[in-house]
């Protein structure tokens, strides 16, 4: 049937709180116009990240109840351990509080001055934590990944052609090869079997450990299950654990994939890697069998890699997100075409020509459709990844808004209300106006910078 039907019943509500106009003009100026310092009661519809946010299953609500809050060796654990080697069965699973702890743990001993770690297109932590160390985050997406118009089923593949270059040129200095499934900063975009076998093939004939970003990891193996040539007849959890199979290990936050609200993991075969990050994990997370997460946290992940893999689940994820970008593109506002998983990505460079990169139009609308309905999206464009590791500043290869959809908590009239506040925007983007950085952090500026409009 063309109607998308939710896989499941709501049987407890929060309320929303209905804001005017004016309150969110208000609001947003308090904020230095970032909405990431907006206050949650003054959101209508919260689209800033599908990260953490959300709700869990009547199921993962009783693994709340089961969990097992020994120090050591807790039978949560085990249940957690089971379920990632479920999926991924790799020798080694090392729980932390979410996924940049297990970047920030990995980069640790990977990482360093003169070395180089490449990727699909690293998200923010992710080339945060490289570069913290002093390594350099190298991106080689494919070509058509960078045109945010193009129709193509997996824009989020690793370029082979300029990988194998790097390694030929640069071996020495990378420590492993990353992929990050989907693709979160080139539009929320799945890589296909076929190029993950080409990377795995480029990784052993240069001798280089593959580690996987998987945060979707169910997403994008549903893409895989539904575009790739002879994949269509597969369980979901067969095509991931061929995924795992690809790779020497991962880094992972449960709280896109994993459906809970906290909690990560970092896993590998490497026993001595296992062991380094072990140390660190003790430093800074606490013990290897609780990694910085309560009993009920590792029970609920658990749980959540069980529901993850449903076909119906994953059916309903991805039309309800392929909705909301159908609506977009049918009202003329241009999108990161085909629709990716857990997010819809405007182009706000293309819906605002008239800004220029370095006065930051994915703020500009991001702003302008909190003002407009209350909805929170979050740049993904030069506000996050223009600033260079010197300091200096630069346009970001894309300038978009995304609209990341909560897990299992929004329904089908939410979406059709930001469909029209979307619309309403873009229809007067000619009067949008650019932004100007008033205070910014040294790294990870988006987070706590403040902003100020310019003047027309």
């Amino acid at each position: 049937m063309p109607t998308i039907i939710e896989p499941f019943r709501i049987h407890s509500v929060e309320p929303l709180r209905i804001t005017t106009a004016e309150e969110r003009h208000a609001a947003i100026a308090a904020a230095g116009y970032n909405l990431f310092a907006v206050h949650s009661d003054d959101v209508l519809i919260d689209l800033l990240t599908d990260s953490g946010t959300g709700a869990m299953s009547s199921e993962q609500w009783a693994g709340i109840q089961r969990g097992n809050e020994a120090y050591a060796g807790s039978p949560s654990w085990y249940r957690f351990e089971a379920a990632v080697k479920a999926l991924f069965p790799f020798r080694h699973v090392i729980p932390t509080h979410q996924g940049r702890a297990a970047e920030k743990i990995l980069m640790a001993v990977i990482g360093g001055p003169g070395r180089i770690i490449p990727n699909n297109t690293h998200f923010d932590t992710t080339r945060a934590n490289i570069e913290a160390t002093g390594a350099e985050a190298v991106d080689l997406v494919i070509p058509e990944g960078l045109d945010p118009a193009l129709e193509h089923p997996f824009k989020g593949n690793m370029d082979l052609a300029r990988l194998d270059a790097l390694l030929r040129e640069r071996r020495a200095d990378i420590p492993a090869v990353f992929v990050t499934i989907t693709n979160n900063s080139g539009g929320g975009q799945p890589v296909s079997l076929e190029n993950l076998r080409g990377v795995r093939a480029l990784c052993d004939r240069h001798q280089v450990p593959l580690f996987l970003d998987a945060c979707r990891f169910a997403e994008n193996a549903w893409f895989i299950r539904e575009r790739e040539p002879g994949q269509g007849g597969r369980e979901v959890a067969e095509i991931v654990r061929e995924i795992a199979s690809l790779a020497d290990g991962m880094t992972m936050s449960a709280k896109k994939d994993g459906l809970a609200n906290i909690g990560g993991w970092l896993a590998m075969h490497d026993d001595a890697l296992a062991a380094s990050c072990r140390n660190l994990l003790i430093l800074t997370e606490g013990f290897p069998t609780y990694g910085g997460l309560a009993g009920r946290d590792l029970d609920a992940i658990a749980q959540g890699l069980v529901e993850v893999v449903q076909h119906d689940y994953l059916r309903y994820r991805i039309r309800s997100t392929g909705y909301l970008g159908d609506g977009l593109h049918a009202a003329g506002i241009p999108t990161m075409r085909p629709v990716g998983g857990h997010a819809v990505y405007i182009d706000a460079r293309r819906m605002l020509p008239h800004i220029p990169p370095l006065q930051y139009p994915g703020q500009a609308l991001a702003v302008a459709l909190y003002e407009a309905g209350g909805i929170r999206s979050c740049e993904i464009g030069t506000v996050m990844f223009g600033r260079r590791p010197d300091g200096s500043e630069q346009p970001a290869a894309l300038d978009l808004v995304r609209l990341a959809i909560p897990r299992r908590t929004y329904t089908q009239s939410h979406i059709d209300y930001v469909i029209e506040v979307c619309a309403e925007v873009a229809a007067r983007s000619a009067g949008l106006g650019g932004y100007r950085i008033t205070e910014e952090p040294a790294a990870l500026r988006h987070f706590t910078a403040r902003f100020e409009p310019l003047q027309g």
